[in-house]
């Protein structure tokens, strides 16, 4: 199964892609402020190597600095959902998504 192309769904695979790798220890996150990155931007640099690096304006996150790899990891969907939630070496765990009423209803064929 390949990301969808835009919205909360492809918002959503990427996070859980991103937090995966980050949970398996694939990948570390850093942060520098403005004025870090702008003075270190090679440090910057050989960090994204590592895993994203966010850059903060004034406390809150507003960039985030990517190798042109994990890029196109996650832009070009070569990953498939299922990989991204297979943790190899855990236990099964069961996962009961809440019911969502109202979405579907029968078909009127009058």
């Amino acid at each position: 199964m390949k990301p969808p192309k835009q919205g909360a769904l492809r918002d959503a695979y990427i996070v859980v892609t991103m937090l995966l790798k980050f949970i398996e220890g694939e990948m570390s996150i850093t942060t520098f402020s403005s004025r870090e990155f702008n003075q270190d931007i090679s440090r910057a640099k050989k960090a994204a190597n590592q895993g994203p690096v966010f850059i903060t304006d004034r406390g809150q996150p507003a960039h985030v600095l990517l190798s042109i790899e994990a890029y196109r990891k996650l832009a070009g969907g070569q990953m498939t959902l299922r990989e991204a939630l297979a943790q190899p070496g855990v236990a099964d765990f069961e996962f009961q998504p809440p019911r969502i009423e109202g979405l579907v209803r029968s078909a009127d064929l009058a």
